[in-house]
């Protein structure tokens, strides 16, 4: 007679009550759920977490700040080659699992977890900033690191590859931006890899890269208020001429004509008050280059390009917003003698000085907007 087949005592052991199955295995195990709204996307690769370290070049009495620590994967190959790390983290899930992870180790005393938002948190003295950025405060983050001083001697920063890509992009590039411009004027940038969404946890929806930032030693002898403000106009419509931002945007003008008044007024130079001959101002459009894109020229808000538009953080977008209400007003009113004097010293900076005018800002470098602010400041016209 045939054998009766017995079931195996594993297929038994899979049928107890007692017993959950794989997929409730799978989240028994897990810590907790990631909350991706803020970024929560942990290195899980050893391999990529060890090169990151590496690229830093860490020396042995270095302390270094971590933004986002996560569980640990990356903070404790740091804490194997530094001093001392500051880990930054907001959620204390996070900060309670990272602190745990160096309990009873060596580690445990040269580890400081520090609880909140990096962004408005005063940091303090660090030599190296390494950190898988939580994208949405990679603008701001890039802008407090460069704005510290003493400044780090490096950063190793992991971001979203779109804004890696525009973080160096050059003169004439497709993502070439305001951006761009601003932190390659404060720092050296360079790509150093790319890191596929896989070696994520959970893997997120776009790939990353991962940038060095060495800020400038030492720092450019400008104010950064001055120099934004500049950009601000010129990345205003990044494919129209630098004529067409300046002189076909009547709030642009407005702007420059208050912040004049304000020089004049600070030097005590007097001005000639009084209407011009030529009568009422309105929204002007400037004709030739400045009108290919097929687009009229319209009233500037004082916020950029919808590609621009995070460019910094918030600390810097109210100022610029709060300095645009101050101007704005009707679109047709009388045309001053010191709007007609403004207009004037812009339009010779432009295309005497600078031989600037027709060139639009994606095509113009560092060299080109210093040329400008420094005739413009030449002028008595400032951005701040």
């Amino acid at each position: 007679m045939p054998k009766i087949m017995s079931k195996k005592r594993s297929s038994a052991a899979m049928s107890s009550p007692y017993v959950l199955p794989p997929s409730r295995q799978q989240s028994a195990n897990s810590i907790f759920k990631m909350n991706t709204d803020i970024g929560q996307h942990v290195l899980k690769n050893p391999g990529v977490a060890q090169a990151i370290v590496d690229k830093a070049g860490l020396k042995q009495s270095d302390t270094v700040l971590e933004v986002g620590p996560g569980s640990g994967n990356l903070t404790v190959k740091i804490l194997e080659q530094s001093k001392k790390v500051i880990a930054v983290e907001l959620d204390p899930r996070m900060a309670a699992e990272v602190t745990k992870r160096v309990q009873g180790t060596p580690f445990q005393k040269r580890l400081d977890v520090v609880l909140g938002d990096v962004i408005k948190t005063e940091l303090p003295y660090f030599d190296v900033c390494i950190s898988n950025t939580p994208y949405q405060i990679s603008s701001p983050l890039v802008f407090k690191l460069l704005a510290l001083s003493p400044a780090p001697r490096t950063c190793i920063l992991m971001f979203q590859r779109e804004f890696a890509m525009r973080l160096f992009a050059k003169a004439g590039d497709k993502l070439y931006s305001r951006l761009s411009v601003n932190a390659q004027m404060w720092a050296k940038i360079d790509h150093i890899m790319k890191v596929g969404k896989n070696n994520f946890k959970p893997p997120p929806a776009v790939e990353s890269s991962v940038v060095r930032l060495v800020p400038k030693n030492p720092r450019p002898q400008i104010s950064y208020e001055e120099w934004d403000g500049l950009l601000r106009v010129c990345f205003v419509r990044k494919n129209k001429t630098l004529r067409a931002s300046f002189l076909g945007v009547t709030s642009v003008l407005d702007l420059l004509e208050s912040n004049y008044r304000t020089w004049c007024a600070q030097n005590d130079i007097s001005l000639e008050e009084g209407s011009a001959e030529s009568g009422l101002l309105e929204t002007e459009h400037v004709p030739g280059p400045a009108a290919e894109d097929g687009e009229e020229e319209e009233e500037w808000d004082g916020i950029m390009d919808i590609d621009d538009d995070d460019d910094l953080p918030d600390f810097f977008k109210e100022q610029a917003i709060a300095k645009a209400n101050q101007v704005k007003g009707t679109r047709r009113k009388k045309r001053g003698k010191v709007t007609e004097l403004v207009r004037e010293k812009v339009r010779s900076v432009l295309e005497d000085k600078t031989g600037l005018a027709d060139k639009r800002a994606r095509m113009c470098d560092e060299g080109d907007f210093l040329r400008l602010l420094w005739a413009l400041n030449q002028e008595g016209i400032h951005f701040s």
